[in-house]
């Protein structure tokens, strides 16, 4: 007898993450984070905040020095991919001496010195963790809130927010040069990886969630020679 033949398996095929969330770029930055009073910003905590699922976020609350113009808003600020929280420090000092907000820079899973690996369900607890930790402040719950994302963070944002505004508390997202899903932006960022795109199992379809988006004004920033984001 004859043994049938079987079909050879399917291979289970995926995108590897360090792709998508490619935190351990540059060299060093899973542990060399810089610090706000590197940047002048001596008035800031440093935080490590937990999340429902067990994982601990690195974090920077930055306060403006002139506490005289002090507004009563506190930023949200979502980095872009690569890199940490420190690396951000410049865009953080505007944000709190420029323009005198408070600042929660949130460091998501597996980026800097927060534990856990990055995926799309894990930064999107990340996000939430962030938001409620800013509702949870005696000295921020009461103030406005305005959520600002950079890149994937854009993503981030944009998840958050259409899941959040209905609070009330969220004032105004800001955008600057996000994507539209990770499918779209795949061949542009990784070109030699657009083949794979089928098997990325990371979405981000910031394109379904921005319509839902109907009671917080959105400041949209695109610079049109972005080399990864087209």
């Amino acid at each position: 007898m004859f043994s049938p033949i079987q079909p050879n398996p399917i291979p289970n095929i995926s995108i590897p993450s360090e792709i998508i969330y490619p935190r351990n770029i540059p060299p060093g930055a899973r542990t060399q984070v810089p610090r706000p009073s590197e940047y002048g910003l001596d008035d800031h905590e440093e935080l490590s905040i937990p999340t429902p699922d067990g994982e601990t976020l690195s974090a920077f609350l930055l306060r403006p020095t002139n506490k005289a113009q002090a507004r009563p808003v506190t930023i949200l600020l979502f980095h872009g991919n690569a890199g940490n929280i420190g690396h951000r420090l410049p865009i953080g000092r505007v944000l709190a001496n420029d323009i005198n907000c408070t600042v929660l820079m949130l460091e998501y899973r597996g980026y800097g010195l927060s534990t856990g690996t990055p995926n799309e369900q894990g930064l999107v607890i990340d996000a939430q963790t962030g938001l409620d930790y800013i509702r949870s402040r005696e000295d921020l719950k009461n103030g406005k809130i305005v959520v600002f994302g950079q890149s994937i963070g854009g993503a981030v944002a944009i998840d958050l927010v259409s899941k959040n505004q209905d609070a009330g508390d969220i004032k105004g997202l800001v955008l600057e040069n996000t994507f539209l899903s990770i499918a779209k932006m795949i061949p542009s960022a990784v070109p030699v990886a657009k083949w794979l795109t089928p098997f990325c199992h990371e979405y981000w379809r910031s394109e379904v969630m921005m319509p839902k988006i109907t009671s917080v004004p959105v400041l949209f920033l695109s610079g049109l020679q972005d080399e990864i984001v087209p």
